[in-house]
């Protein structure tokens, strides 16, 4: 099983730093790196050379964004599985890839630890389906995406935060790719990036893409369901599987409505 993963850069050299660091420590030699730098005036490029020998293909040039870095990056890749380590995210462990070298899913992805905590961050089902990913998303720097899957399905370049997001729609939900969730921590996630400092563009984008890609009726029952909690989710489709069950709980949720509106 052969890797590419995937560093995009921007001014940010001391994030790329640590970066390469994580990648060229790593004991699984099956991969291939490669660096795709917006055109950084920071020193960044002294960097990459500095560690030249280590990385397959590198090039420092302006871009359209995020995701037409991405996207550039993924041109270049030669490897069955991508990986998107961003300048400032960092592998876990120097053995993370040694624990996957064994999977074979289109999408395998695991966890994340965010900002410095020890809390492991990251999807927490065997599966995942729409609703799963209309609440959140999945961490790019955990995911592990077969390169075929990203050329038929190029990130949308006219989305600055949420093309990935995007693609996790298309490619597990329309296309029904097959998907592996794992509990391995495989990157510590820079939370300094666009995607954690939007500005309000996120709800934005969200709103935009969910009107691209379905039709007003599905989004009518995201709207019901997206401010349920998951396990009162479950718990209602238990005690509901009779009917006499689920005139019990109409009245006993009528009679909690009432007093909490007391």
């Amino acid at each position: 099983m052969r890797y590419s993963v995937i560093t995009i850069n921007y001014n940010n050299r001391e994030g790329l730093k640590h970066t390469i660091d994580s990648v060229v420590c790593q004991t699984y030699n099956e991969l291939e790196f490669i660096i795709i730098d917006g055109g950084s005036t920071d020193g960044s490029v002294d960097i990459i050379k500095e560690y030249g020998k280590h990385i397959t293909y590198w090039v420092s040039e302006k871009d359209h964004g995020i995701y037409h870095a991405m996207n550039k990056g993924v041109a270049q890749a030669h490897g069955d599985y991508c990986i998107f380590m961003n300048s400032g995210d960092c592998f876990q462990s120097p053995n993370v890839l040694d624990f996957l070298k064994d999977y074979q899913e289109d999408i395998i992805c695991g966890k994340v630890f965010k900002g410095g905590s020890s809390i492991p961050c990251g999807h927490n089902k065997p599966t995942i389906t729409l609703v799963d990913l209309m609440r959140g998303s999945l961490p790019h720097q955990a995911m592990f995406i077969k390169r075929d899957l990203l050329v038929k399905h190029p990130y949308d370049e006219r989305y600055k935060i949420l093309s990935d997001w995007k693609f996790c729609l298309e490619t597990i939900v329309l296309d029904n790719c097959t998907f592996r969730n794992i509990d391995i921590v495989v990157a510590d996630y820079d939370t300094n990036g666009i995607s954690t400092n939007s500005n309000g563009l996120l709800p934005k984008e969200r709103e935009l893409i969910l009107k691209e890609m379905f039709p007003s009726r599905i989004l009518a029952d995201y709207q019901r369901l997206y401010p349920v909690d998951d396990e009162l989710l479950d718990q209602a489709r238990l005690l509901t599987q009779t009917i006499r069950a689920r005139k019990l709980v109409k009245r006993f949720s009528s009679l909690l409505l009432r007093l909490i509106n007391k």
